[in-house]
């Protein structure tokens, strides 16, 4: 019915507009004509660019998202076992995982856009992680990196609770994150979605882009590999795990959360390992530490979903103690 209506009115609209056309001379006629074509060419490029805007913002929102997978004191050997992806676009400029230049102690990768990380430890044990809060019906309001809450722990002498303090009194400066910060004996969590901070219990956990343990199927899936690893043998162990954040199953629509966006969206982002031509998942990491405060860090990055994969393993000893 309004197409019909808005047809009908074009047609109505030209009608006047030859008439009143036919009536002047022909240099106005001309100058008209120009000023029409100009003014519907501005028009048709305000209304690309919004729906082009409309478009990136969407898949902004969609397309940001990450998996830690995590058991904390839960293991007789390595009282902090951890998995994570981090999904991005292949386009945007990393680097990978590495002891920094202007901060030696730090070992994590880095996004070189904003200079943040998203997973990384410190020679001290001061370690750190973040995920993106998914949420497609919200607008984006902040205007700072969440890399830069990670980066900005491990740079900070602040006790994790004081830390967590800080970041709650600016929490509004970014969009949705999930925080996973502590030392070799404590370990935290805060989300600006639900304003929460919270201690770490001992157990299996995992944190996707939404609330911890929030059992959305890739950390249902995720937290139950982890409960059945027995492995004492370091190097076999962190290959189990890789193969866990490997998995790139989608899972069944019935268990598929509802963050806000296309079912088809959310199918594609369902797997542990994220495989689409432009997005994806960009490196998957484990890290151990075991009892007597020995760190492994191993990173397996990708550049595209189907690429060879390039692994980097780091150890080092931990100058805080650990207690298990």
């Amino acid at each position: 019915m309004s197409t019909a209506i808005g047809f009908t009115g074009s047609i109505l609209g030209l009608i006047l507009l030859n008439n009143i056309l036919v009536s002047l001379s022909e240099p106005s006629r001309v100058f008209l004509l120009g000023v029409g074509l100009l003014l519907a060419g501005r028009v048709c490029a305000s209304k690309q660019s919004r729906r082009g805007a409309r478009r990136s913002t969407a898949t902004h929102v969609a397309l940001q998202l990450c998996l830690i997978l995590f058991a904390w004191q839960a293991h007789s050997d390595y009282p902090l076992i951890l998995a994570a992806n981090r999904d991005e676009f292949y386009a945007r400029a990393t680097a990978p995982a590495g002891f920094w230049d202007d901060h030696p102690q730090i070992l994590a990768g880095r996004d070189l856009e904003h200079g943040g990380t998203w997973l990384g430890i410190h020679r001290s044990g001061r370690l750190a992680a973040v995920t993106n809060y998914r949420d497609g019906r919200a607008a984006r309001r902040g205007t700072r990196s969440r890399g830069e809450l990670v980066s900005g722990f491990l740079t900070s002498d602040l006790a994790p609770e004081e830390y967590l303090q800080e970041v709650h009194r600016q929490h509004t400066a970014y969009d949705g994150f999930n925080l996973l910060i502590g030392t070799p004996d404590r370990l935290f969590s805060y989300s600006n979605r639900s304003e929460q901070l919270a201690e770490v219990e001992p157990g299996v956990h995992g944190l996707s882009n939404h609330l911890l343990d929030s059992p959305w199927p890739k950390v249902e899936r995720g937290k139950a590999a982890l409960r059945e690893l027995r492995d004492s043998d370091r190097e076999a162990l962190i290959e189990r795990l890789l193969a866990v954040l490997a998995d790139r199953v989608p899972a069944p629509d019935h268990t598929l959360p509802d963050s806000g966006i296309e079912l088809e969206r959310e199918r594609l982002l369902s797997p542990a390992f994220i495989a689409t031509p432009n997005y994806g998942t960009r490196c998957s990491s484990v890290l151990l530490v075991d009892t007597s405060g020995r760190v492994s860090f191993t990173e397996r990055t990708h550049s595209t979903a189907y690429d060879a994969a390039e692994t980097r393993r780091y150890t080092f000893t931990t100058t805080l103690p650990v207690t298990g």
